[in-house]
């Protein structure tokens, strides 16, 4: 029986009225038309679908629609804000880290997910938090270095401010 989901969408209040056991992905990709996040293994192996659930990395394609219920999803549509890109965005496409791209859009949510639960977080943690994470075209020197520009830019930004981060990077 077809319910009504409401819940946020990066920033955005939406309904929808489906099969609450829907995946998410499918509803974000077919009723929302939200492409970026992409279908890879359709058991949450590979992390290709990606999204931040309550700021939580998490696999949409095993995840129903009705459990999103009140809850805040981000996409990777919903991270750019005011025509830039978020500082992990601009990390992988300065150090273009993709081959293919396909597994991308999770890589970047992956990342900000860990640094925003952990904004002291070095490269290495940040990337142990990756593993979960597959790339058929074997990008993962790319990515490593994109997660280390970041975590350096981070770093580099805090000390800025004056509000220096409590571990040092490797």
């Amino acid at each position: 029986m077809d319910t009504r989901i409401t819940f946020t969408l990066n920033g955005e209040s939406r309904s929808v009225v489906t099969d609450p056991a829907r995946p998410l992905l499918d509803v974000l990709r077919e009723d929302l038309r939200l492409t970026g996040t992409k279908y890879g293994c359709g058991e949450g192996e590979c992390r290709a679908c990606t999204v931040l659930l309550d700021g939580r990395s998490t696999p949409s394609c095993i995840t129903s629609i009705g459990t999103v219920q009140g809850k805040a999803v981000r996409t990777i549509e919903g991270l750019a804000k005011s025509g830039s890109l978020h500082p992990v965005q601009q990390a992988f496409l300065d150090e273009a880290a993709f081959q293919c791209g396909y597994c991308t859009a999770g890589m970047i949510l992956g990342t900000v997910a860990a640094m925003d639960r952990n904004p002291h977080a070095t490269a290495e943690e940040v990337l142990a938090e990756l593993q979960t994470h597959l790339c058929r075209c074997c990008s993962y020197a790319k990515y490593q270095v994109a997660v280390r520009r970041v975590v350096a830019n981070t770093r580099t930004a805090s000390a800025a401010s004056g509000v220096l981060p409590g571990k040092a990077d490797a």
